[in-house]
């Protein structure tokens, strides 16, 4: 029994994932997302993955800004019920948001790597840079899921270290481009 690790998030051209949808969440070109007029087919991506989805993964920032928003909202509300762990060596039992379906917490890479082995089905991490870039250099990704949007924000926060830690090959699954300059990329992960 293995799960797949999938990364799903929003990339700029120049590979940046950095603050999509705000100037608040701390870089000084975010919102990207919202800079581009919406197409709703862009975002049909989002809808196809919950079918594939059976518990979401998050670094300890992103569980903080989902968690204080998903729970009410009916645009989430697939998710409200599904497994989620978050990836933290500092959150509590306490800080876990109440009403938002069966929470864990994992300490390390390791506890990801065991969590793979040991369930079934889909585990996709949103947002979480900095956990997505650990994780991938661990060879635990088994797939990317990226909508690309036409912006370049010359640095910022990445998913891919820029560093020699050597080459990974990608299979590309599937792939659109739309009329607002998004494209859509899935890669598999070639091992």
């Amino acid at each position: 029994m293995t799960s797949k690790l999938v990364y799903t998030g929003f990339i700029t051209v120049d590979g940046i994932v950095d603050s999509p949808g705000s100037v608040r969440e701390g870089h000084p070109g975010g919102g990207w997302v919202f800079d581009t007029p919406f197409l709703p087919e862009v975002f049909s991506l989002k809808g196809e993955e919950l079918a594939d989805t059976t518990a979401l993964l998050f670094g300890r920032r992103s569980y903080d800004a989902f968690s204080a928003v998903w729970p009410g909202s009916e645009d989430h509300a697939d998710y409200r019920d599904l497994p989620k762990y978050v990836v933290s060596t500092s959150i509590r039992e306490e800080d876990l948001v109440s009403g938002w379906g069966p929470q864990h917490i994992l300490r390390s890479t390791e506890d990801v790597a065991r969590l793979k082995e040991t369930t079934k089905g889909g585990i996709f991490i949103h947002g979480s840079a900095e956990l997505a870039t650990r994780l991938g250099d661990a060879d635990l990704i088994d797939q990317y899921n990226l909508l690309m949007f036409p912006f370049l924000l010359g640095g910022g926060k990445s998913v891919f270290r820029s560093d020699e830690l050597g080459r990974r090959n990608l299979k590309l699954r599937e792939s659109d481009a739309y009329e607002n300059g998004v494209v859509k990329l899935v890669y598999d992960v070639q091992r």
